[in-house]
């Protein structure tokens, strides 16, 4: 493998570096010839209507988007030199083909590419390819960028005549790239997927899969490289079916939602949970008990008992007059096709919309039987009649799910009616409300409850599904809410994303199985990813020492990076050290985050004030200049900064309602560092951190 060639040393012009610099250039014009092609559409004459006409502006005006040159985003990465041609490896005398290696298709004009999609079959060797296994790959080079400009290249030669055995020399660029500072949101990491997450991000889009990641293991990297990639493989099929990306809150979505843009996607929808299922306004909380039970997966056999002893066998029978005649169908007729509704074991709105129907097919049967010749536009009508609309109102009435879901939370005879067998009185007692509400707008639901409301609503009536799905931190999640993210996916797939070790709700996933068995998805492929790329050595050692308190059993991650990181633990007297230790890390180049307790960040942000440093809330970094974010520790997973100062660790355990959560919560915290973590303490450490 050849050294990387610094920018600063002089170049001639037939050199490597100016060539590829000169081919940087070319792509670039290209490129920007691609977008002036589409600014110059003329569609005026080409649409029959309005609407065909703003749907196609919208579609240019997407594709526009999706060309931009981003400044300081490296047009390729990469570049492969074949042996042969891709496709003809058997065939004599065929001569090999270059390729260069970056976030979205090139052409020139004459159509021929300058830079090959990443996501392109010819491109995974890229990705793949070994001396053990070349895949028919001379050479591979990769490219080093400082602000945008070509600055160095680094080769490797895999069909090199070396012991196939021997393990390849690291790469210098690749080692850079993977420890370059982070300032801002996420960015993509297109330039550094590693064959195991190769392998994740180009899984088929009929399977789904479960990435079991510890920190710093790129799990939420991989999936949102895994949505770009099936939006390039199945585009068409996709884009009618829709793709969806769930996080666990609105700061992380701001924190990911550059990396899909970046790689030229733009459709794809983001939401936290939260948002898929807002029914109903949200102005309440539940405590840990009454959460627990609302979040339980039998709350899901609770609700269609409940929804479906609205159904009333029919006692009276129907008569329906048309004209001078008269059609009774009898009551056990009538209770016959209710019957016959309640086994299909279909929804229940769908159900009460085929009831009249049955019931005015009875009647044309027994018209048919006195020799008349009813068509549809009878049944229809005789569907119309008041007769049986009477008759549907009072065998299956019209239920809404929010007043279901109030009834359930209001009436404890109701309550305990349909959780019998199901919920102990302690469970009811605690999902109780002691406060009744008068009405659905008058209450105060919670977020549980609005999840018992979005199953409602899919008991009633079926919840769209997407294609793809991808569910970050998910093991956060109750049965009820995976219930309410499977259900937008039925017939899709999914990428489900998680960490065991860092679960912190009282509800916290305990096995994949279990979470995957809730989400709809018991047959989708686990894997584990165990490298950290992004977490230094030093820091994950420390922040392991907790595994065999919150997670028995789980792989600790093996940080490779060559750079240990920095790490210090400083017992401090008070704020003021703290806000020091901030102002000591601004110095250097790169984001800094300092996390804390929830209850100590008011203390904290006025020390910072107090002290002239500008801070900002996590999410904020995108529109602020600000590198210091002031992070409540309940806010912390996901997100990552160069630099950590963490304050006051028994703080953190001692905020959450008991210590393996506490607990859970301070690995979370330790384990936002990219490149230097500083831990100040007062109180003594937790004893599992000693």
């Amino acid at each position: 493998m050849s050294a990387p060639m610094s920018a600063d040393e002089p170049v001639a012009d037939h050199d490597p570096l100016s060539r590829e610099r000169a081919h940087l250039a070319a792509s670039r014009a290209a490129l920007r010839a691609m977008r002036e092609d589409v600014e110059s559409l003329d569609i005026s004459d080409v649409t029959a209507n309005w609407v065909n006409a703003a749907v196609l502006e919208h579609q240019i005006e997407e594709r526009i988007k999706a060309l931009a040159d981003l400044s300081g985003t490296p047009l390729f990465f990469g570049r492969l030199d074949y042996l042969h041609a891709p496709g003809a490896e058997q065939a004599e005398g065929a001569e090999g083909e270059r390729f260069y290696i970056g976030r979205r298709h090139v052409h020139d004009a004459d159509g021929d590419p300058m830079v090959i999609d990443w996501r392109a079959p010819v491109s995974q060797p890229f990705y793949r390819a070994s001396r053990k296994d070349p895949m028919d790959v001379a050479l591979r080079r990769r490219f080093g960028y400082t602000g945008g400009e070509l600055t160095a290249y680094e080769d490797e030669h895999l069909m090199d005549r070396a012991d196939p055995s021997e393990a390849a020399t690291t790469s210098k660029l690749l080692q850079q790239e993977i420890e370059r500072p982070r300032v801002g949101p996420m960015r993509d990491i297109v330039a550094t997927i590693q064959p195991e997450q190769d392998e994740i991000v180009r899984s088929g889009l009929a399977g789904s899969v479960c990435v079991q990641g510890g920190p710093g293991t790129g799990k939420t990297a991989v999936g949102l490289h895994r949505v770009a990639y099936l939006l390039y493989a199945h585009r068409e099929r996709l884009a009618r079916t829709g793709t969806l990306v769930v996080g666990p809150n609105r700061s992380f979505l701001r924190y990911i939602e550059q990396v899909l843009p970046a790689l030229g996607e733009l459709a794809v929808a983001q939401a936290t949970v939260d948002d898929l299922v807002a029914h109903v306004e949200v102005r309440g909380t539940d405590d840990a008990a009454a959460a627990v039970v609302k979040g339980d997966a039998r709350m899901a056999e609770v609700l269609k008992r409940a929804l479906y002893s609205h159904v009333t066998p029919p006692t009276e029978p129907v008569v329906v007059v048309r004209g001078s005649r008269r059609w009774r169908v009898p009551a056990y007729e009538l209770e016959e096709i209710v019957r016959q509704l309640l086994e299909r074991d279909i929804r229940y709105g769908a159900a009460r919309e085929a009831l009249p129907q049955r019931i005015a097919h009875a009647v044309l049967v027994q018209m048919e039987r006195a020799g008349e010749a009813p068509d549809d536009r009878v049944q229809d009508a005789v569907a119309r009649t008041g007769a049986v609309k009477a008759a549907v109102k009072a065998i299956w009435p019209a239920v809404d799910p929010a007043k279901l879901v109030l009834r359930l939370l209001s009436d404890a005879e109701f309550l305990a009616e349909h959780a019998d067998g199901l919920l102990d009185e302690e469970e009811r007692k605690a999902i109780l409300w002691t406060k009744p509400a008068r009405s659905v707008k008058s209450a105060k639901w919670s977020p549980a409850d609005a999840v018992l409301i979005d199953e409602a609503a899919d008991l009633i009536r079926r919840t769209h599904s997407l294609g793809h799905v991808v569910l970050d931190e998910a093991q956060d999640l109750s049965p009820m809410q995976y219930r309410a993210v499977g259900r937008r996916c039925t017939t899709g797939s999914a990428t489900v994303l998680g960490d065991l070790a860092q679960g912190t709700t009282p509800w916290a996933t305990r096995s994949w199985d279990e979470a995957l068995e809730h989400l709809g998805k018991r047959d989708a492929v686990i894997e584990e990813l165990t490298a950290g790329f992004r977490v230094p050595t030093d820091v994950i050692a420390y922040a392991s020492r907790l595994l065999p308190h919150i997670a028995p059993g789980l792989t600790p991650v093996a940080s490779i990076r060559e750079n240990p990181g920095f790490f210090e633990v400083r017992r401090v007297e008070g704020t003021g050290d703290v806000v020091a230790a901030c102002r000591e890390l601004l110095r250097r180049e790169g984001s800094v985050g300092l996390i804390a307790a929830d209850a100590r960040i008011p203390e904290l942000a006025g020390e910072l004030t107090a002290a002239g440093i500008a801070s900002v809330a996590p999410g904020e970094e995108t529109t602020h200049d600000t590198r210091l974010t002031l992070v409540p520790a309940s806010l912390a997973k996901g997100l990552e900064y160069d630099y950590v100062v963490l304050d006051e660790p028994r703080a953190v355990v001692d905020g959450e309602p008991d210590e393996r959560t506490g607990l859970r919560r301070l690995y979370v915290a330790l384990t936002r560092a990219v490149s230097g973590l500083i831990v100040t303490h007062t109180a003594p450490l937790p004893e599992q951190l000693s």
